[in-house]
């Protein structure tokens, strides 16, 4: 199965599990009263929305090179990592506004209503549903190295580690009684915090992607690494990386002896190129520029 289809496959599953909760989350919230659940379902949804951002965006950035895009189309996984980024974002500001106005409201002497037992098992069915399907999606997007996916899979994530301050909340306001009932609202705040760092994290990974961001030092010293294995070249320099959607792009600088002929040169470039796609993935896009060795600033041809 390529990898288009894995991605499509395993966001397709979210989806289905997202509208499956985000009915029942509503469901229970309005049923029980509960505006954690309330706020859980909302976060469901924004689940939901960024499933077919994925699918579209993925479906986009498989694309080939062309004219216009000789680089290929991978930077669109990045910018629907950034857009799912963003829907968190929005939706756990929402989250936050409501969730404090609820608990200023009930400081000034506002009663409110203690959750219904159907909220606290909405919550339960919640953290198992989205666990699951967080750790089937995470082991899917680190296969195929979608950034996109990673991030639509730590959208579950936060979803189900909402769920579970939910069920706190919920579960303290069942227990204890109406008095105790502002847990709820509490428990709809301390979500939306959790949603707005998780965000915040995601859309400052995506902008560094968009805007060219070195690879890690470790990818690096992997590529001198592999440079170093071919004895004839060596001075590695110059080497500019960066990430383009899912895969690496990787520039360098290369001095070989300057008495190789061209064609011996060439190969020794190619047999390059192929130890670092055979590491790094066949879609590697790769740039060797080959120089002569250089003595007190002076090329020397042998």
């Amino acid at each position: 199965m390529n990898r288009e289809n894995q991605i499509y496959r395993i966001t397709l599953l979210g989806s289905l599990v997202n509208i499956l909760l985000t009915v029942f989350k509503f469901a229970a919230g309005i049923l029980g009263a509960s505006a954690a659940m309330i706020a859980d379902a909302v976060h469901s949804l924004s689940d939901l929305l960024t499933d077919f951002v994925v699918l579209l965006f993925v479906r986009i950035s498989a694309r080939p090179a062309d004219d216009n895009h000789p680089y290929g189309h991978g930077k669109y996984e990045t910018l629907a990592t950034a857009i799912v980024a963003l829907a968190l974002l929005a939706a756990g500001g929402v989250l936050l506004a409501e969730g404090v106005q609820k608990i200023l409201s009930a400081m000034h002497g506002t009663p409110l209503h203690t959750p219904g037992r159907i909220a606290l098992w909405a919550a339960l069915v919640s953290i198992a549903a989205k666990e699951l399907i967080y750790w089937l999606t995470i082991t899917v997007a680190r296969r195929v190295r979608s950034s996109a996916l990673e991030a639509n899979a730590w959208h579950h994530r936060t979803d189900s580690l909402s769920s579970v301050a939910t069920a706190l909340g919920i579960g303290g306001a069942l227990l204890l009684g109406e008095r105790w009932a502002i847990l709820d609202p509490i428990a709809a705040v301390l979500v939306s915090l959790f949603i707005l760092v998780s965000a915040a994290k995601l859309l400052h990974e995506a902008i560094q992607d968009l805007l060219e961001k070195r690879l890690p030092p470790e990818v690096e010293d992997e590529i001198r690494r592999i440079v170093a294995e071919d004895n004839e070249m060596s001075e590695l320099h110059q080497l500019r990386t960066r990430r383009v959607g899912n895969v690496y792009s990787i520039d360098m600088h290369i001095r070989m002896h300057g008495n190789i002929s061209l064609y011996e040169s060439h190969r020794h470039s190619m047999l390059l190129e192929d130890r670092l796609r055979a590491h790094f993935g066949p879609d590697t896009l790769i740039s060797i520029h080959l120089e002569p060795l250089k003595v007190n600033g002076v090329y020397q041809k042998d």
